[in-house]
């Protein structure tokens, strides 16, 4: 039996404790740490004071093109590339900065969920990885938007110059606005 550090067994830990906190599953943790799926069960428990999701992870190119996921996880994915291609660090550290950026960005309301959760910013980064999703260049504001690899991007317009008639109309954006007149 392989002796482990109780240095790197430290650090494992610590990662994984601060992927519970940012909201990560079970499958996410197995992936990104050593511990043992009994130890990383155990530590989520004790962090979250109930047991973690069950299910299997979201898994959905077409979510990420949808108007308003797109938009969010254009904006972690053009953070993480920034912070991989400059910082130095490694893959699941700068998908955590990343995510944390993006969250004091997005900064949810305090009963709303971020539109991204971790695990489909890890998700996303398999999904880039895997040359699954790609980048389109928008021709109108210059920024990269998340799309499928064979569409045609020639004349790419993303959804902020170019917004869906139906944008924003959702029931929770209506009574946000009714709450906001009151």
């Amino acid at each position: 039996m392989a002796k482990i550090s109780v240095v790197a067994e430290s650090r494992e830990i610590q990662l994984a404790i601060e992927l519970i906190n940012l909201g990560a599953r079970l499958q996410l943790l197995e992936a990104e740490t050593s511990l043992s799926r009994e130890r990383l069960l155990k530590l989520y428990k004790e962090l979250k004071g109930v047991s973690p999701p069950k299910g299997m992870l979201p898994f959905s190119l077409d979510w990420f093109i949808t108007w308003q996921p797109n938009i969010h996880a254009s904006l972690f994915m053009s953070t993480y590339r920034y912070l991989r291609e400059h910082a130095g660090i490694s893959e699941i550290e700068a998908i955590l900065k990343a995510y944390k950026l993006y969250l004091e960005q997005t900064a949810p309301g305090p009963e709303e969920e971020p539109v991204l959760s971790l695990t489909r910013a890890w998700t996303l980064i398999r999904f880039v990885n895997s040359k699954m999703l790609t980048s389109a260049c928008c021709n109108v504001c210059g920024g990269a938007f998340l799309a499928h690899p064979f569409d045609l991007r020639v004349r790419y317009v993303c959804g902020l110059c170019h917004m869906p008639s139906r944008a924003g109309k959702t029931r929770k954006a209506s009574e946000a606005a009714r709450r906001a007149l009151a």
